[in-house]
């Protein structure tokens, strides 16, 4: 079957893609490699959506993908590991089958950026995690580490002071770089424990995580006993297998403006995977709109019609 709009990527701005598309009375499959709602579905809190004072990420994403569920969305668990054009046909190759549409919308959103550290990898899940929301809980009453400065760090931070015996929080620089509300509740909570300008360089651990070494300004190190570090230090994008048809920047992000469009007709990018200056749930919602009204107008071009 040759859809007519694929979206890659389940997140806010792929699920609003999908709404827009599908309200247009387009056929529409939606791919995702591991969990509908992207990142927004890891927070515990979301204060900042029109409407909804406060509201978990994953009802959030919830709501959301029941409304396109019953507009008729075709969703499939795959990774995308390729994307060619033939005429006017896009070629999308997942890694476990190939499925064809008129038009593309990436929506991959960005993975959790790692310390970089020798080890890490090894020990992710083993004392090293990225979602505070997930493996929080199976460290309640226990003491906890925390390596962050913005948003997500903060959030981290007040989620896990309010199940665990200590949080230990340690930044890259002298300050924080959040929401002042975020910050203050912050600093208020008395089982917080904050260290500034310090440098993660080693983590210390065979089966399981035990320590991890912080560097000071002034080239002085020092361990930090632990069972559990929660990084939370950005994100980076995932777009290689799109940069035959779509322009990375040096970070790998695809370029493209308000118009969402690409340097290939017929595909669009939507969300925290493109080039721009914010990136919120409200942003990535708009670029969904954008992305999917776009992909609308270039089917109905000769390009694109069937």
């Amino acid at each position: 079957m040759v859809y007519d709009i694929a979206i890659i990527g389940s997140g806010m701005a792929g699920m609003t893609a999908c709404l827009y598309a599908l309200r247009n009375n387009k056929s529409v499959l939606l791919l995702e490699k591991e969990s509908v709602g992207g990142q927004i579905a890891e927070s515990p809190r979301v204060e900042n959506y029109p409407t909804q004072k406060s509201i978990s990420g994953s009802e959030l994403a919830d709501k959301l993908f029941e409304q396109i569920d019953e507009l008729g969305v075709n969703l499939e668990v795959e990774k995308v590991v390729g994307l060619e054009k033939k005429d006017d046909i896009f070629d999308i190759k997942g890694e476990y089958a190939s499925y064809e549409a008129r038009s593309v919308i990436i929506a991959t959103g960005c993975k959790h950026r790692p310390l970089g550290l020798q080890g890490e990898d090894k020990l992710v899940g083993k004392g090293v995690y990225y979602c505070a929301l997930c493996d929080g809980p199976f460290f309640t009453g226990q003491e906890v580490s925390l390596i962050g400065d913005a948003n997500s760090a903060l959030q981290y931070a007040l989620l896990l002071s309010g199940m665990c015996k200590k949080v230990h929080m340690f930044t890259l620089f002298d300050h924080f770089f959040g929401e002042k509300t975020l910050q203050d509740a912050v600093k208020k909570a008395s089982n917080i424990e904050i260290t500034h300008s310090v440098k993660a360089v080693k983590l210390s651990g065979n089966d399981a995580l035990e320590s991890i070494t912080f560097e000071r300004e002034d080239g002085t190190t020092f361990e930090h006993k632990t069972k559990a570090v929660f990084v939370a230090i950005g994100q980076v994008p995932d777009n290689k297998a799109f940069e035959k048809l779509a322009e990375l920047d040096k970070a790998g992000y695809i370029v493209a403006g308000e118009d969402c469009t690409t340097k290939t007709a017929g595909l669009f990018v939507a969300g925290d995977c493109r080039t721009k200056a914010v990136r919120q749930v409200a942003t990535a919602i708009a670029d969904g709109a954008v992305a999917a009204m776009g992909a609308v107008s270039y089917l109905g071009q000769e390009g694109g019609k069937k």
